[in-house]
């Protein structure tokens, strides 16, 4: 094999300091800094939030391009109004949850969806996370038309409400909204709790409708959902903490060797105590 006699020339310093700079930037772009790995590990840490919230967007998209009169028909036929929850209660519990009434609100949606759901499925799981959401949306509901029904009784309401369109995911969301109050700290759940509430109250005083009554329903019921949330982590405490070590003198006796005669045991033991 034969050598090459002449010397290498080395690189300049400058290009070898912008190489170097060059690879650790790749190399940054490839692992932490990538947005599109941040994102995809995001949606995996929620995906119950994103396939509802691509279900949103999906039926909104339909609804927007079907003709009015259709639209309308569709929208009566998975609402959560008296005649449809005596006739299908099962279909239009589900249903009305993956509908809205228009495309308008949808940035909106993304932006709670995020916020609220993505944030208490990530830490609740998915399971008492829906959970959460179906008591909020289906108690809320159940009790907002019994009040409908019983105003429409006494002649309060007019009965044109008992085949009204009642769609959404707004008491999914505020119910889940209310449980997270057990995701912040313990000196800041009083105050969350209390403007939920107040938030939520003022608009049933103010405005009176049975959607306000179902937001505020589902709050109260998110805030019942204590026994889902996780246990908090454990604190060292005077129960928990370790025990320290025994002192040399207190160190049990070890086993004896089954082959030891019974009078070499007493005699070690003998000596043990004399000392």
């Amino acid at each position: 094999m034969v050598q090459d006699p002449s010397p290498r020339t080395p690189p300049p310093p400058g290009r070898a300091t912008a190489t170097a700079t060059g690879t650790a930037a790749a190399r940054h772009r490839l692992t932490t800094g990538d947005p599109r790995r941040a994102v995809v590990a995001w949606v995996r840490s929620s995906p119950g939030t994103h396939v509802w919230l691509l279900i949103i967007l999906l039926t909104s998209a339909v609804a927007a391009l079907l003709p009015a009169d259709v639209r309308s028909h569709l929208l009566h036929e998975v609402s959560t109004n008296l005649v449809e929850l005596r006739a299908h209660p099962i279909r239009v519990l589900v249903a009305s949850a993956l509908w809205t009434q228009g495309p308008s609100a949808l940035a909106l949606y993304v932006v709670l969806f995020e916020v609220v759901h993505a944030t208490a499925e990530r830490w609740l799981g998915t399971a008492r996370w829906l959970a959460t959401a179906a008591f909020a949306h289906i108690g809320a509901t159940l009790l907002s038309q019994k009040a409908v029904l019983l105003d429409i009784r006494d002649n309060h309401l007019p009965r044109s409400l008992a085949h009204t369109v009642d769609i959404g995911v707004s008491y999914g969301l505020a119910g889940v909204a209310g449980v997270l109050a057990y995701r912040l700290p313990r000196r800041l759940r009083g105050p969350y709790a209390a403007a939920l509430v107040g938030v939520f109250g003022y608009r049933l005083v103010a405005d009176d409708t049975f959607t306000d009554l179902g937001h505020f329903t589902a709050v109260l019921i998110g805030l019942c959902c204590y026994a889902l949330t996780p246990l908090p982590p454990l604190t060292p405490s005077r129960e928990t903490a370790p025990c320290p070590p025994r002192p040399p003198d207190l160190e049990p006796d070890p086993a004896p060797d089954v082959t030891e005669g019974a009078e070499a045991v007493r005699h070690r033991w003998v000596r043990k105590r004399r000392r």
